[in-house]
């Protein structure tokens, strides 16, 4: 039961200057296999296309620098990359190298969570926090790392934190034995023999793979490929899927033996055995407000970034260089050139080169540029409209690209709360909402209010979340849509 019009919440595609162009996520990573594993099931593994460039840059001091090697989400792992990369600056780069000389020891006992902001500030600087882990980390989540959860967003780093000796060395070391970001404390210290790669999350390498996956997938014809792949092949097993039709009401009932009587916006009353709520977290607070109100203030308490998209064609020869890498971050507080002076920060908060990270949508004479705006505690697009938002953008992309023709043509994609703030302590509320939810026979929640805002994390939820109803009714292997779910 959808409530909207259309499949795929934020996985959408659009018919843009003569193609494709997906104007929601438009790739996923590589590293964890739910994404490949699913379009290998569908039969859509000839549509994956991999990224086709690497590295980005910044805009720090005024103009862009290229990001140094040896990042691990926007964290540094070595001093030089970073000093010679001019990000910092002398003051921040000397602050930097305190850390590989004089590190600064954790004087708190292990913690289960952390701030990640004041985390990295207190152990790297303040301006590694505002040049490079706060675009990355916080453009991940449109969110801002001051208040932002470690260990739902970079537990290796809470876990590395806590040990001896410089964050950077710990961090560089954990991630040469294997360790990847999702990884905890606990998994830093498995028994020996165990092979990360084992290990069904996060891992993208098997033992059938003879090569390391690319860092990111695309879908050839877009994202919306997938959903319309996934959608054809479930109504082939007999699925009904309904556009239109919102829930307003769950209610339990033990009547024939059918736990659960659900309510739509059109007056329909459904019976279920089980059922998965997949909605944002308002949404959910509201089916549960009635079953366990405290589950339902818990939700109500996750609190959402707003996000544009301004996708733009340009003619090659706008850019006074050919673009390089796959875009370009821009933190908070950019500093701009004196002869390019503009009142207030700047708006655009990312840029991707979409052509050029993506060759499949290259085009003659066309490059497409996709302009992010928006983040937590930032939603001053919200009161632009949409012709003076894009006018707004192309003036900063004069800016930080040096643009000097016009666009050609553009389109704007406004998602409003699409993006759950993982702050801290997120886990902790996570597991009282799963807790709650394990109460009600065969009910569970999933999507990306949970364990990760990505493609990949979210199909993990989904079938996570479809095992645990499935385990309610039947057991875990009774079942015959068990199988399906392996």
């Amino acid at each position: 039961l959808e409530a909207g019009d259309r499949l795929g919440g934020a996985l959408r595609t659009a018919q843009f200057a003569g193609g494709q162009v997906d104007v929601g996520p438009d790739g996923f990573l590589g590293r964890r296999p739910e994404a490949v594993a699913l379009c290998r099931e569908l039969g859509l593994e000839g549509e994956l296309e991999p990224i086709g460039s690497s590295g980005a840059a910044v805009w720090a001091r005024g103009r862009l620098r290229t990001l140094p090697a040896g990042l691990a989400l926007g964290v540094p792992t070595r001093f030089w990359p970073v000093a010679t990369s001019g990000i910092l600056g002398p003051a921040g780069s000397l602050r930097l190298l305190a850390d590989a000389v004089v590190p600064r020891p954790d004087l708190r006992r292990p913690m289960g969570d952390r701030a990640l902001g004041p985390l990295l500030e207190r152990k790297l600087g303040h301006r590694v926090v505002e040049a490079l882990a706060d675009p990355m980390i916080g453009g991940i989540h449109a969110g801002s790392v001051v208040d932002m959860s470690t260990a739902a967003n970079f537990p290796l780093l809470l876990a590395v934190s806590q040990g001896r000796g410089g964050l950077m060395r710990n961090l560089r070391r954990a991630l040469a034995r294997g360790a990847r970001p999702d990884t905890t404390a606990l998994d830093l210290v498995e028994p020996a023999g165990t092979d990360p790669a084992d290990r069904g999350a996060g891992n993208n390498r098997g033992a059938r793979d003879e090569q390391p996956s690319p860092a990111f997938w695309a879908m050839r014809n877009g994202m919306g490929s997938l959903v319309d792949g996934l959608s054809h092949a479930l109504r082939g097993r007999g699925v009904e899927l309904r556009t239109g039709a919102a829930v307003i009401n769950l209610v339990r009932t033990d009547a024939r033996g059918i736990p659960w009587s659900v309510q739509t916006s059109s007056g329909e009353l459904l019976s279920a055995d089980g059922i998965v709520l997949a909605t944002p977290a308002p949404s959910t607070a509201s089916l549960l407000a009635d079953l366990d109100s405290d589950a339902s203030a818990v939700l109500r308490g996750i609190q959402h970034a707003s996000v544009g998209i301004v996708t733009l064609s340009y003619s090659p020869q706008a850019f006074p260089s050919p673009l390089e890498g796959t875009g370009l971050l821009v933190p908070k507080r950019g500093e701009r050139p004196r002869s390019r002076a503009a009142a207030g920060d700047f708006l655009v908060t990312a840029c991707t080169f979409l052509s050029i990270k993506w060759p499949h949508l290259a085009r003659g004479g066309q490059v497409l540029i996709r302009a992010s705006v928006g983040r937590f505690g930032d939603q001053r697009f919200v009161e632009l409209d949409d012709d003076t938002l894009v006018q707004r953008v192309i003036d900063e992309l004069g800016v930080l690209l040096e643009v000097s023709e016009a666009h050609s043509e553009a389109t704007v994609t406004r998602w409003i709360d699409a993006f759950p703030q993982y702050q801290v302590h997120h886990l902790l509320r996570v597991a009282a909402v799963e807790a709650a939810a394990g109460r009600l026979p065969g009910l569970a929640v999933a999507g990306r209010t949970y364990r990760g805002v990505g493609i990949p994390a979210c199909i993990a939820s989904g079938r996570a979340a479809a095992r645990r109803v499935l385990d309610a009714l039947d057991g875990p292997t009774d079942h015959p849509g068990a199988k399906i779910l392996q």
